[in-house]
């Protein structure tokens, strides 16, 4: 044990600077990919309404910020209306499905169907049933983003090893302890896996329902830049949707490291193995 713990820095240490060193890779690889960009539309004097220069960009998402600021938080705010929506019914509905074969005979067929019907083709039918207001976006968002969730939370439900719940039967006949303490921790895995997902559906979801119909949100002034052929202003748009994207990537993952620090994929030390 004191061999393992005197190596445990060592091999920290040694992550950190892999990271550090990936990281830089990635960095580094990007820079050039602007570089490129930069020099390919001033060689050959590409119009900036077809392709604007990465430096253009730039200065026009510092020029149309607080223009985009409002527009951003009535996106965000459907973003996290929908996700809601779909953590709150999608985790339930597969601890049914999980549990109940006559749920998930009766239930499952139905979901794959409303999955297979494109989401664009419903957005307009929203429109008609709930008007121009926020219903019909947070809907779309959540058909996008709800079946990722279900799946894979299904999933990991589901892929509990037999002996294991026998041995638990065997120590408690409690169904609800069994499930907190055992078959929900279990299932963390997958789970953390389609809300990763389900929250870049929940974006383009978004995005998505302010194109059909809306006076607010990114995708409205995505539309807005589009017609007045206002090229820097779509990729200021589009730098920031990516960063939008990343951040709440990046908070499910710090919810999932808080959440499951014992699996494989979040644990330091798992060289050690």
């Amino acid at each position: 044990m004191a061999r393992k713990n005197q190596q445990n820095p060592e091999i920290k240490k040694a992550m950190r600077k892999n990271s550090t060193k990936d990281f830089l890779s990635m960095a580094g690889i990007f820079l050039a990919f602007l570089i490129l960009w930069e020099a390919a539309v001033r060689i050959f004097a590409v119009p900036r309404y077809i392709l604007p220069a990465p430096t253009v960009a730039v200065k026009a998402f510092f020029e149309y910020w607080t223009a985009m600021v409002p527009h951003m938080l009535s996106t965000l705010y459907v973003i996290a209306i929908g996700f809601g929506l779909t953590v709150i019914i999608s985790i339930p509905a597969a601890t049914l499905v999980a549990y109940s074969k006559t749920f998930e005979r009766l239930i499952y067929p139905f979901l794959v169907l409303l999955q297979l019907i494109p989401k664009v083709a419903i957005a307009p039918l929203f429109i008609i049933w709930f008007g121009f207001g926020t219903m019909p976006k947070v809907m779309l968002v959540f058909l996008l983003s709800f079946f990722p969730l279900f799946i894979d939370a299904t999933a990991g439900f589901k892929s509990l090893n037999p002996r294991l719940i026998y041995v638990a039967k065997t120590m408690s006949h409690s169904e609800w302890k069994f499930f907190w303490k055992i078959r929900f921790p279990s299932a963390l895995p997958q789970i953390f896996t389609g809300l990763k997902s389900s929250i870049a559906f929940a974006t383009v979801g978004a995005i998505v329902a302010e194109f059909v119909g809306s006076d607010t949100g990114l995708g409205y002034l995505l539309m807005r830049a589009n017609g007045d052929l206002n090229t820097p202003f779509l990729f200021a748009l589009l730098i920031l949707l990516c960063v939008i994207g990343i951040i709440l990537y990046k908070m499910i993952e710090v919810f999932e490291t808080m959440a499951i620090p014992w699996h494989a994929s979040k644990r330091k030390d798992f060289l050690e193995l």
